[in-house]
């Protein structure tokens, strides 16, 4: 099955629930036989649940991590976080106009352009490419209003309440 029109989606906000819900979207696709690849901006150091659950729902599911473990620096990145995120953008860009993926997600890409890895330019370009049968999906904090003008549907993710201020740390299988 193929889609018959793909869209450019945006999950933004400053809450937890970006990437959930485009796992949520790529967990739906696999249930009907489409083939969904993610591309994770500055997520090293897992695996992470996601990661685990993939394996499982391979061929179909895959998910590439990308970036080193730990924090980047966002006001002054390492030229190894540039240069990892430069090139999970052209590996995105690579799986998105192969041919071979329904879905691809971008995950994180927004907050990579927030720290200066990449360029909205980049991300612009990229949403210019996409076939017309591929959805494609960029997660991540503080979408820049060109991406929200160019995307199809943008939902912004608000936190209300959250238990990390109580002291309550990630947690395996919740936010891992």
């Amino acid at each position: 099955m193929k889609l018959e029109r793909g869209c450019v989606q945006v999950y933004t906000g400053n809450c937890k629930g970006k990437t959930t819900a485009a796992l949520g979207l790529a967990f739906r696709a696999v249930g009907r036989g489409l083939k969904v690849i993610m591309i994770q901006f500055m997520k090293g150091g897992g695996p992470y649940g996601e990661h685990l659950a993939a394996e499982k729902f391979a061929p179909l599911l895959t998910i590439i991590p990308t970036g080193r473990e730990g924090w980047v620096n966002k006001d002054n990145p390492a030229k190894e976080d540039i240069d990892l995120a430069q090139a999970a953008l052209t590996l995105g860009r690579e799986k998105l106009i192969s041919g071979d993926y329904d879905i691809v997600i971008l995950d994180e890409a927004n907050g990579a352009v927030g720290f200066g890895l990449i360029s909205v330019e980049d991300i612009l370009e990229l949403i210019r490419q996409r076939p017309a049968h591929v959805e494609l999906v960029l997660t991540g904090r503080g979408a820049d209003p060109r991406v929200i003008e160019a995307a199809d549907l943008v939902t912004e993710m608000m936190e209300i309440k959250h238990y990390y201020k109580a002291g309550i740390p990630s947690r395996i299988g919740i936010e891992k």
